[in-house]
């Protein structure tokens, strides 16, 4: 029988890569979820022993799993993908070691995604050196409203949707930056547009200098958009609907012309990551 969402279990699945400044605060977040009934697999990608880490930091919890990649810096998919196969829950939730989730979002976005396959939120955009609110990616409200690809594709932020396991797919090996934007599209695939909510329930930090803040984020963004249309074109990621498939094509040739102009205005000092370049757009 399938799981309600009060007594579901949901599979939060975290990707450690040079983590140690981070993972605490994330775990913490998860502490104070409101919904308790919950598994964090931290899947370790650099040889850290993060259950040490978090111990030492007097975060000891019967729902902390730990595994490895056996592999160093093989990539944020190739670690979720570890972390999904040892996910016990019925739903899936991939959370960012250096992101965070406020305390009510598991509660609220479970009814939606039990009902819709999956389910999302607005992301806070935070400066993490700072803490101050960078944008959100959607109008606030208390309502929430439908995500189809056409929207989805428009967005600019890293969207975390909460989603079954049994429609969850394998995370893409290949996609070294926007591995997010495949998995989004294969929900939307599988299930139909996104519910996501008004509020924003999740903390999207930027952090200069990490792998999609660096100086060289912009050139590592652009060959993975050029890959994903490179693999579009060979099996559309198993998308089903051609519509779909061809929303995406044109969106990664606009992604490829934006990546290109933040690069311009990085090395022109006007901004120093894609975050900042896209909330001065507006």
């Amino acid at each position: 029988m399938a799981s309600t969402a009060h007594d579901a279990t949901v599979s939060v699945l975290i990707p450690a890569y040079r983590a140690e400044g981070t993972l605490a605060r994330a775990v913490r977040s998860l502490l104070e979820q409101s919904h308790r009934n919950w598994q964090a697999v931290i899947a370790s990608d650099d040889g850290a022993d993060y259950r040490a880490l978090l111990a030492a930091a007097g975060l000891v919890d019967p729902r902390l799993t730990f595994v490895s990649t056996g592999q160093i810096g093989s990539g944020a998919p190739a670690a979720r993908n570890a972390a999904l196969a040892a996910a016990e829950g019925a739903f899936v939730a991939p959370l960012d070691a250096d992101d965070l989730f406020h305390p009510e979002r598991l509660a609220i976005l479970l009814p939606l995604a039990a009902a819709h396959g999956a389910a999302a939120d607005n992301v806070r955009v935070v400066d993490d050196e700072t803490g101050a609110e960078l944008s959100t990616l959607f109008a606030l409200g208390e309502s929430w409203f439908a995500l189809d690809g056409v929207a989805f594709l428009e967005t600019s932020v890293p969207i975390m949707a909460l989603a079954r396991r049994e429609v969850v797919r394998p995370w893409e090996a290949g996609a070294r930056l926007g591995d997010d934007v495949i998995f989004n599209l294969q929900l939307i695939d599988a299930c139909g547009p996104l519910p996501v909510t008004r509020a924003p329930l999740h903390d999207y930090r930027v952090r200069k200098g990490s792998v999609c803040h660096g100086s060289d984020s912009a050139a590592l963004a652009d060959a993975c958009y050029r890959w994903m249309r490179e693999m579009l074109a060979k099996d559309g990621f198993g998308l089903t609907d051609p519509a779909l498939r061809a929303l995406f094509a044109e969106s990664l040739e606009r992604k490829i012309a934006l990546n290109a102009a933040f690069e311009a205005a990085r090395r022109r000092g006007e901004v120093t990551t894609f975050q900042e370049f896209v909330a001065r757009r507006g």
